[in-house]
């Protein structure tokens, strides 16, 4: 007898049968709009913590950033978690050529003696900042331009040495300061648009992940930072769109909220434990499927020491 098949490959699950499924494993049912809130304030959290134990591969993104003549710091995207992998890339078409860029720790690059020496970048520290707006009291005490590179502000006190600011919806970058000036100033920074701005406006710090290239980048031809990031799981939503998972992360994602209600709805008590062996064993085989499955290659580095 032939069977017929469905011919399609489009099941999913939104986030009101994903909060269902999990109630039911817990021995409950999805009553009230709290049982939906905790049960969305658990997916964000779990999808948090997948980011720590390790590589998402749907979560790999591509970018690039042409780098500027004189200027070592870099914004990278807010929700961005780590670089894995970057390069130096010059020229352009056919006369591309991507040149490997070594990552170094905060500290290596601390002790590096001259940070304005100039050349072609070989050395890269990622500063992983959380991306987190700040507010402050201070203000712009100018009427500020959109081309102008010193900023005049109520105060300096408690920003830091170097780093973002936000004024509207421009981020600023900026490498010194005066007890009023902000100098050096890159405007327009982290796809934002350099823009005129009044006196008295409000001035917030950005804590924006960013690289610190070295050498600072010279003018003898145009270097683009070219980098494979790692970036945050989007947040459960309210129930209008899917989730940010792939298909083969669902019963896992199933098992995982299952758990985390356990430990929170009265009466699921006597399942975390099962619930718990699930998820880990949903994990497990999950992470096993996730991951790249191209040949490992070792290459030894020779040096050789006169």
């Amino acid at each position: 007898m032939a069977y017929n098949t469905t011919g399609t490959v489009a099941f999913n699950l939104d986030l009101n049968n994903l909060c269902e499924e999990a109630f039911e494993r817990c021995g409950q049912e999805l009553r009230t709009g709290y049982d939906m809130r905790t049960a969305r304030r658990s997916i964000n959290l779990l999808t948090i913590e997948w980011a720590n134990r390790g590589l998402n591969m749907w979560t790999v993104e591509q970018g690039q950033i042409v780098l500027a003549t004189g200027q070592s710091t870099y914004a990278l995207p807010t929700d961005t978690i780590d670089l894995l992998d970057m390069v130096i890339r010059t020229g352009t078409a056919t006369n591309q050529t991507d040149i490997n860029i070594s990552r170094i720790s905060e500290s290596t690059f601390a002790t590096i003696p001259n940070k304005n020496a100039t050349g072609r970048p070989i050395q890269v520290w990622i500063n992983r900042q959380s991306g987190a707006t700040a507010v402050t009291t201070i203000t712009l005490n100018e009427t500020l331009t959109a081309t102008d590179t010193t900023i005049t502000l109520s105060t300096t006190v408690g920003l830091a040495s170097a780093g973002y600011i936000k004024i509207d919806s421009e981020i600023i970058y900026y490498s010194g300061t005066t007890s009023t000036d902000l100098q050096n100033c890159v405007r327009g920074q982290a796809n934002t648009t350099a823009a005129a701005h009044t006196t008295a406006t409000a001035i917030f710090v950005v804590n924006l992940p960013a690289i610190n290239v070295w050498p600072t980048p010279d003018s003898s031809q145009t270097y683009t930072f070219v980098y494979w990031r790692l970036r945050r799981i989007q947040d459960a939503g309210n129930g209008v769109n899917g989730e940010d998972i792939p298909f083969r992360f669902l019963p896992c994602l199933v098992a995982g909220l299952s758990f985390y209600l356990s430990m929170k709805i009265p009466g699921a008590e006597a399942r975390v434990q099962m619930l718990k062996g699930e998820y880990e064993e949903q994990f497990a085989m999950a992470a096993s499927e996730d991951r790249e499955k191209a040949s490992d290659r070792f290459v030894p580095r020779q040096m050789f020491i006169g």
